[in-house]
């Protein structure tokens, strides 16, 4: 018979071997996964949210995006904060929710977050309605002077960094404005085709169908070059107003899980994404809406978050009101 030595060596092993298995990872995903975007279905999150659904289905991954609009993205990332670590529960973080952090509207904090993919980064630009009375920047500045206070402009959310833009665009005229805030891209740029504001700061991405259709027009870039997409509209910066008196800034969308997510998982969801977002299909997709992909994941990520946030800590405190 085996010795008592013997025998206590086996049990001790057999505790042992749930601890030594392999990660769930090596079938991760068996189910699908939902990706919350927490903004309204067709702005410029949701529209790659989708395109990422279709590419990651060839790598067996089932994306099912759900839209949770509110609080400039902190309902819908709230909810992917709270959700097990378990690699099923995703959302896309954006740096509008960076902006909230920065001056304590929302209790989220990025420490929550287990950092995956960025997806995009977005110039943001000026547009007016295509049948108003500005058909150019200089045409709205001066319209902005004339009516202090009085001319609208419209932004995805509010104390984010299309409001910010919106704020520098009242700077460069010198005069106050009426901020108009919605839940999302897509009911921005229809109340602008309608002319129910009189401006709006958005994406490319989100305004494109609305410009190639002649009802709205885009009448200055945020950024330090012109987008090749609309090689003919011109920067604030060669019109000579500096909107970006406090530093840099990037407008971005990338890919969380809520913190505590296991290293393989992490690792399989990293692999995943970043086969989706540099393929050629997608930058063709970016390439068609305006905005750009590059290859950061993972740790490095982390960093670049990490970087935007403490921009946005500082700008914040210069542009807002406390």
């Amino acid at each position: 018979m085996p010795s008592f030595t013997r025998l206590l060596s086996r049990g001790l092993l057999a505790c042992a071997l749930p601890l030594a298995a392999p990660s769930h990872a090596a079938g991760f995903p068996d189910h699908p996964i939902r990706f919350i975007v927490p903004w309204n279905a067709g702005g410029s999150n949701d529209i790659a949210a989708r395109e990422l659904q279709q590419l990651l289905s060839a790598d067996n991954i089932t994306l099912v995006v759900e839209n949770q609009p509110g609080a400039t993205g902190a309902i819908g990332l709230a909810k992917v904060a709270t959700s097990p670590a378990d690699g099923y529960v995703l959302g896309m973080g954006t740096s509008s929710t960076l902006a909230q952090i920065a001056q304590n509207l929302t209790p989220l904090r990025n420490e929550q977050f287990t950092h995956i993919a960025r997806v995009s980064t977005d110039p943001l630009m000026l547009l007016v309605p295509a049948e108003g009375p500005a058909r150019n920047l200089a045409d709205f500045l001066a319209l902005m002077k004339k009516n202090p206070g009085k001319i609208s402009i419209g932004t995805p959310g509010t104390n984010n960094l299309n409001h910010i833009f919106a704020e520098m665009t009242a700077r460069s005229a010198g005069v106050g404005y009426v901020n108009v805030p919605y839940t999302g891209g897509s009911r921005v740029i229809t109340d602008l085709a309608g002319k129910q504001i009189d401006g709006a700061v958005l994406k490319p991405s989100e305004s494109k169908a609305q410009i190639d259709a002649g009802f709205v027009r885009p009448i200055g870039i945020f950024a330090n070059e012109r987008l090749a997409l609309y090689p003919d509209v011109p920067t604030f910066k060669e019109k000579g107003y500096d909107v970006f008196p406090y530093g840099p800034l990037v407008q971005m969308a990338y890919v969380v899980a809520p913190a505590g997510l296991p290293a393989p998982e992490r690792a399989r969801l990293v692999d995943a994404f970043r086969k989706a977002i540099q393929s050629q299909k997608y930058k063709d997709f970016a390439a068609r809406n305006g905005f750009l992909v590059d290859d950061l994941a993972g740790d490095a990520l982390d960093k670049e978050v990490r970087d935007v946030q403490a921009t946005l800590n500082s700008v914040a405190t210069k542009v807002f009101k406390p």
